[in-house]
C-alpha cells in the first residue's frame, strides 16, 4: 500500500516581456518573453543555483560610444553574465539557448543582421566555453521566445507576418531614439 504524498503547486512565476536593448535575470522564478525578427534573445542559467536570465540583442558585435550599448552583443552578453552572477550564479555552470536570427525582410542581401547576429552568438559563446544546448537561429518569420528562469525551460512559437509591422517598427523607433538615449551603464568584462 502506497501513501499519498500531498501534492503542491508553486504559483505561477511572474511575467516580464523584454525589449531591444533589455537584460533581465533572477534568482526568483521569473517568466521571461519576448519577440525577435532579426533580433537575438540569448537565455543564460545556472541549473545548480536556478538562476537564468534573457537579453534582446539588436546587432552584433560592439557598439562602441553608442548611447546604449546594451542592444549590442559583447555588452549585453557581459551585462546578462553579470547580472546572472549577482544573483547567485556561478559563470562555469552557465548553459545557453539562444534564438531569432532571422531575415524577416526578404529583399535584404546576404550576410543579413540577423545571419550576422547567429555568427555574432555562436562565436561568442564558443570562446567564453559556455555550452550551447538549444537553438532557433534563422528562418523568415518572427518568434515569440519564452524562457523560464529556474528551469530554463524556452518554447518558441512563429509569429505570423501580422506582427512583422510591429517589430520592424519597434527597431526603427528605437534606432532612432538612439541620439536621444543617455549612457547604458557600466559593464565589468572578465
Amino acid at each position: 500500500m502506497r501513501s499519498a504524498l500531498p501534492q503542491t503547486r508553486l504559483p505561477p512565476p511572474q511575467k516580464k516581456r523584454i525589449y531591444i536593448g533589455e537584460v533581465v535575470a533572477s534568482a526568483q522564478p521569473l517568466l521571461l518573453q519576448t519577440l525577435l525578427g532579426s533580433c537575438v534573445a540569448v537565455c543564460l542559467r545556472d541549473p545548480i543555483a536556478f538562476v537564468g536570465g534573457m537579453n534582446h540583442i539588436l546587432m552584433p558585435g560592439r557598439c562602441d560610444g553608442d548611447g546604449l550599448p546594451s542592444r549590442c552583443g559583447v555588452h549585453a552578453m557581459e551585462l546578462l553574465i553579470n547580472a546572472i552572477m549577482k544573483e547567485g550564479g556561478d559563470r562555469r555552470r552557465l548553459e545557453a539557448k539562444v534564438f531569432g536570427g532571422g531575415n524577416v525582410v526578404p529583399s535584404l542581401q546576404s550576410p543579413t543582421v540577423g545571419e550576422l547576429n547567429a555568427i555574432f552568438i555562436r562565436d561568442f559563446l564558443a570562446t567564453e566555453r559556455i555550452p550551447l544546448v538549444a537553438q532557433r537561429l534563422g528562418g523568415t518569420k518572427p518568434v515569440q521566445v519564452t524562457f523560464r528562469t529556474d528551469t530554463g525551460r524556452a518554447t518558441v512559437h512563429t509569429v505570423d507576418g501580422s506582427r512583422l509591422p510591429t517589430i520592424l517598427n519597434a527597431e526603427d523607433d528605437y534606432r532612432s531614439n538612439l541620439a536621444k538615449a543617455g549612457s547604458g551603464g557600466e559593464v565589468t568584462l572578465f
